[in-house]
């Protein structure tokens, strides 16, 4: 490998191809499907998924892996950072994410990508404690803002721990594999900004935390809260995704 791994863009290169095979059952890749990855790195994804797929969408921000991204058929290759890129623009418009996320974007981009209505079906590989917050429960550590967006558009289809060897560098921590398809449309911008702010101070009260975060005023979140049926108390990890929506209308 002529390429090493930069730190700050969090990359760790997929070397293992037999971890392969079970994100082509995790993806359900088809003929037909058009695939958006993100940080295909050396590329062993790529040629993977454009030997089975209609098409390929690669978006890279790293130009030293230009040559191990040549030549290869039915993919496209978009240079710059995915958060910064106009997904949604993309000819012929992909409805999978299939990806080796870099672990310091990848619960920003699992966010984003949401909010691209084509996207359906997503099977990422990210460090195992961020694939446990995706659909982590209420009450617990691991349940935050990413949690609430994930559930409240997506339902979990599949989960597979991932060994440290499948890479290079061999990263310092846990990795899997997680899956899940599209149920509903993204939270629109007034959910996801109650449920930032929400989150954004967990050591408040849900009530205060609004108010920290200027979304509402601290009476006016403990009156939506009653509202909904909840103390003025309560803290966000104890709400359930939809009582995020009911918050968001009892607020406006």
């Amino acid at each position: 490998m002529s390429v090493s791994p930069r730190k700050d863009l969090g990359q760790h290169f997929l070397v293992d191809d037999n971890i392969l095979r079970v994100i082509e059952r995790l993806a359900a890749l088809e003929p037909a499907d058009v695939v958006l990855e993100i940080g295909p790195g050396l590329g062993v994804l790529t040629r993977f998924l454009a030997e089975r797929v209609a098409h390929v969408h690669a978006a890279e921000v790293d130009r030293r892996l230009e040559e191990h991204l040549a030549g290869i058929d039915r993919m496209t290759l978009h240079w710059g950072d995915a958060l910064h890129l106009d997904l949604a623009a993309l000819d012929p418009p992909p409805h999978k994410l299939v990806a080796n996320l870099p672990y310091n974007v990848a619960t920003p981009i699992v966010a984003e990508s949401l909010r691209i209505d084509q996207l359906d079906l997503w099977c990422v590989m990210v460090q195992r404690e961020v694939a446990d917050r995706f659909f982590a429960q209420p009450s617990t550590k691991a349940y935050g803002a990413v949690s609430v967006l994930v559930q409240l558009a997506a339902e979990k289809t599949g989960f597979h721990p991932v060994s440290r060897e499948v890479f290079r560098p061999r990263p310092n921590v846990e990795s899997a594999l997680v899956a899940f398809r599209r149920t509903g449309p993204a939270a629109p911008p007034a959910v996801r900004r109650v449920v930032e702010g929400a989150f954004g101070h967990r050591r408040k009260t849900l009530a205060n935390a609004l108010a920290l975060a200027g979304v509402a005023s601290r009476e006016h979140a403990v009156e939506a809260l009653a509202a909904i049926g909840r103390e003025g108390n309560v803290r966000a990890e104890e709400l359930e995704p939809p009582e995020f929506v009911a918050l968001t209308e009892a607020l406006t």
